[in-house]
């Protein structure tokens, strides 16, 4: 009898941080990203690779564009073809100021990225932290 009384209460302690994680989990996605202090996006290629692996959620942190440094790893839209979203390494400032332009290039990849990007909002947003794997859970349960 006690040992069963044990399991179960060890079951039920279980149950409630399962269900409480979960909601921890959904306030930092879902809510948490509304906010404005941070965003989170999904890694799909492995041009950052080792360090921003695919399946990977990063977690962004809004900065002003005139700080914008070399180092760096910052996501951005990309100023051609499809203008999708990179998270890429700032490897030279070209240009300061508000909307600064520069040079970004994946710790994966042989060679800079064939384009020179301007930040154009007043904003840029700066990788502050790498989830490896989480992002594959968010993939599946769309």
């Amino acid at each position: 009898m006690l040992l069963r009384g044990t399991l179960r209460a060890a079951a039920n302690i279980a149950c409630w941080l399962l269900l409480l994680g979960s909601i921890a989990v959904l306030l930092a996605l879902g809510v948490g990203p509304r906010t404005g202090r941070y965003r989170t996006l999904t890694v799909l290629s492995g041009s950052m690779a080792p360090h921003i692996p695919v399946g990977a959620i990063v977690v962004d942190t809004p900065e002003p564009a005139s700080q914008v440094r070399v180092g760096q790893v910052i996501t951005y839209q990309i100023p051609v073809l499809d203008h999708h979203v990179v998270s890429h390494r700032v490897i030279q400032v070209l240009a300061g100021g508000d909307h600064p332009l520069i040079q970004t290039q994946g710790d994966a990849n042989p060679a800079p990225d064939p384009w020179i990007a301007q930040i154009t909002s007043s904003t840029a947003w700066q990788v502050r932290a790498v989830v490896p794997g989480a992002g594959r859970w968010i993939v599946q349960l769309r």
